[in-house]
């Protein structure tokens, strides 16, 4: 259960640049999506390749303890690249898809829709992570998965605590509404944008949450603070900050965003 006064602003974020951010929440310090490899081209195993254009905002040896590593999904390198695959074997939980669970080992789990579970809190009592649904391309799940493979989303719950929610990389204002159902409305709210596009697949379609989309999902959600990701860093990401921030804007939106401390 949550609080219905729980603070807002209860933990600061640490963003690095791409999806991957840091926070400390219940006592435990997740960590989004790792990547901090440098600038380079990088192959996606039968798909195009991904430009990643700028360096991380750190390193893993600046992250300190990660209890917790929050992976929407372990096949593109824009969410989790050689640097982050390393870092998981020091990582006692990875969360993540079925099929990642399956392929990442003995310490990760995957979480199907709506499978939870329950980490023990230092201080007593649990904190209940929540797989939700996420779709990374336009289209009918089935359809997108085939192509662009299992993602998941994640909403995180505790005694006392906020309600988190971390997109992953969707792209469906659908599955927004349907976690919005069942955990509306949430108290921070890790949305991944960037309107990434591909010339060769979905006929340019985004395959993630475009600028305008991130915010109707805000809307949706009923979200207190929004902490934007997964907008920078990337060749492939056509719309930064400055598109989101007059989408916050237009939405009437701009002081609940937070856009985190940078490294």
């Amino acid at each position: 259960m949550t609080s219905a006064t729980a603070p807002t602003e209860q933990f600061p974020v640490r963003v690095f640049g791409g999806p991957t951010a840091l926070f400390e929440y219940g006592g435990l310090r997740f960590l989004t999506d790792p990547t901090f490899d440098a600038p380079g081209d990088y192959q996606v195993p039968g798909g195009p390749v991904l430009a990643k254009t700028a360096p991380s905002a750190g390193s893993p040896d600046d992250l300190g303890r990660v209890d917790v590593v929050l992976l929407s999904h372990d096949e593109h390198a824009d969410n989790l690249d050689n640097s982050g695959r390393a870092l998981l074997a020091d990582v006692p939980v990875t969360l993540t898809t079925p099929a990642g669970g399956q392929r990442l080992g003995d310490q990760s789990k995957g979480l199907a829709d709506w499978d939870s579970i329950q980490l023990d809190r230092p201080g007593g009592g649990t904190i209940t992570v929540t797989g939700v649904p996420a779709i990374h391309g336009p289209g009918p799940r089935e359809q997108v998965e085939a192509i662009s493979g299992q993602v998941v989303g994640f909403v995180l719950t505790g005694e006392g605590l906020p309600t988190v929610y971390v997109s992953g990389d969707n792209a469906s204002l659908d599955a927004v509404k349907e976690i919005a159902e069942r955990f509306g409305p949430v108290d921070t709210a890790f949305l991944f944008a960037g309107a990434p596009r591909f010339s060769v697949i979905y006929d340019g379609q985004c395959v993630v949450l475009d600028s305008a989309q991130a915010a109707e999902a805000a809307q949706i959600l009923g979200a207190r603070r929004i902490v934007p990701v997964h907008y920078d860093s990337w060749a492939h990401f056509t719309e930064g900050r400055d598109e989101l921030e007059a989408a916050f804007t237009a939405a009437g939106l701009a002081d609940r965003v937070e856009w985190g401390h940078r490294g």
